[in-house]
């Protein structure tokens, strides 16, 4: 098997909470937007962030209930602490809950932040001085 992810696909409790915060507060374009089933995120080359409605995500799995989110974060980095700051304040402004204040974090040099959106979702806000994002969107580790 290829070492590559295409989509990460999230159940979702209120398919139309996550369009407000997602498209209207975060100012996101959606890919694909099926009403009261998904709506599909290009987050990065080759790879889609999809938001399921919770109900039809477990019928597609043949499961009566679908999981809640747990032991997960989505990170997005950034090019600096400040960046952090104004990240972070754009997503409590969209409706998010800052779970951890902008900070230095205790692991890897980092600074940042914890977020959950109004659907539940954590969001890791973060600066890493030792790594960067080339114009491809890949990641540089060192």
């Amino acid at each position: 098997m290829d070492q590559q992810l295409h989509f990460i696909t999230l159940a979702t409790p209120n398919l139309e909470t996550a369009r407000r915060f997602y498209h209207e507060g975060l100012g996101w374009d959606a890919l694909l937007d099926v009403d009261d089933e998904i709506i599909f995120y290009q987050v990065a080359p080759g790879l889609l962030l999809g938001l399921f409605e919770a109900g039809k995500f477990a019928e597609d799995q043949g499961v009566t209930a679908a999981p809640g989110i747990s032991g997960i974060t989505l990170s997005h980095n950034v090019a600096s602490p400040q960046e952090v700051y104004r990240t972070v304040g754009a997503m409590a402004a969209a409706g998010a809950n800052i779970l951890k204040q902008p900070q230095q974090g205790k692991f890897g040099g980092i600074f940042h932040a914890h977020v959950k959106d109004p659907n539940g979702v954590v969001w890791e806000i973060a600066h890493n001085p030792g790594w960067r994002i080339t114009e491809t969107g890949d990641v540089v580790l060192g």
